[in-house]
């Protein structure tokens, strides 16, 4: 069941409770009766829930990292705040939203709900908007029929599940000024056609021996992993509807592997 779901009923649970006791129970019980275990708990917990809930619905909501697609960015085991009302303000459970704030921009990192399962959070980089004709070719990026800088950056070595070494090569993408690190294996290829799924809006795409075109409908966007070859991205599932987006990841908090990465910023 889905956090925020959860969330929601204990404080309807709690917070009837507290309300029953304060205008009905009370009277009846006296001050010489003590409470009953059940509303002294629903009363304690009622204002921790409530501030939880409103915080992490509305403000900040915290995510752990649970895969390598997003290396070198992020690392498996990262723990990271997302923003949750620099795109707008959003009730919570059924996701819509009450008040348009800044759009998605090309370089943000954005989790979002999975559009093949939306009760899983997936999180990759923005590299394409709405009304955008995205490229992706030789390892490279071309939004609009600009291609997107890329600089050698060195070797990037990881070790990925059941010890399988992972050999690639580290690059900083000018993604319209905005730069960040992705890995890139040379070896690999741009896209596993048998890999790509039936969704909604593939009329928008052409896909190539070691290509993949799409224009981007309107409110929707292309999302692509820093982790360029281990990453089932945009260019495989689709497009991410506005309605599905969930926050802007901006921090690291925690790392029990890597202490060093705590405090970090995400770019």
């Amino acid at each position: 069941m889905d956090f925020a779901l959860i969330m929601f009923v204990l404080l309807l649970v709690t917070g009837s409770i507290w309300l029953l006791d304060r205008f009905f129970l009370a009277s009846k019980r006296g001050g010489a009766v003590a409470e009953p275990w059940w509303v002294e708990y629903a009363k304690s917990f009622f204002p921790v829930i409530l501030v939880v809930f409103f915080i992490r619905s509305f403000f900040v909501e915290p995510f752990k990292i649970p895969s390598g697609s997003m290396i070198p960015t992020l690392q498996i085991g990262d723990f990271i705040l997302v923003n949750k009302f620099v795109y707008g303000l959003r009730l919570p459970i059924i996701n819509k939203k009450i008040l348009q704030l800044n759009d998605p921009q090309r370089g943000d990192v954005m989790v979002f709900h999975y559009p093949e399962n939306p009760s899983l959070d997936y999180i990759k980089r923005v590299v394409a908007v709405s009304g955008d004709t995205i490229e992706y070719h030789n390892k490279r990026l071309s939004i609009n029929g600009v291609e997107q800088q890329q600089e050698p950056n060195g070797d990037y070595n990881y070790v990925e599940s059941a010890l399988n070494f992972v050999h690639t090569e580290r690059r900083i993408e000018d993604l319209g000024g905005h730069k960040h690190g992705l890995l890139v294996n040379p070896e690999m290829p741009d896209v596993h056609l048998g890999s790509v799924a039936e969704f909604k809006g593939r009329e928008n795409c052409v896909y190539g021996d070691e290509m993949v075109r799409c224009k981007v409908p309107q409110g929707s966007y292309f999302m692509m992993g820093d982790n360029r070859d281990n990453s089932r991205d945009s260019r495989y599932w689709g497009f991410v509807p506005d309605n599905h987006i969930v926050g802007k990841a901006f921090f690291i908090w925690m790392n029990f592997s890597d202490l060093k990465r705590i405090g970090l910023s995400i770019n």
